[in-house]
């Protein structure tokens, strides 16, 4: 595990469009995931930074985590 989140530098484009509120909240979200263990990937902060924005609603949200896991589950059996 890295040593610090780096995901607003690793993919700026994706907080560009975010106000400092959404911004915080999408950081708090992803930070207290990886203190748990999550590895950042693009794909889960997309979908959280869309969630944020307002461009997908919460079953969307769900719907593209749920499939992400699936899939992360399935390449590693």
């Amino acid at each position: 595990m890295p040593e610090e989140l780096d995901v607003e530098q690793r993919w700026p484009e994706l907080f560009a469009a975010l106000d400092d509120a959404q911004r915080r909240a999408v950081l708090q979200s992803l930070a207290n995931a990886w203190h748990e263990g999550w590895e950042p990937n693009r794909e889960d902060v997309e979908n959280l930074t869309a969630r944020a924005r307002g461009l997908i609603d919460q079953d969307e949200y769900l719907r593209r985590a749920h499939a992400a896991a699936r899939r992360r589950a399935a390449d590693e059996g």
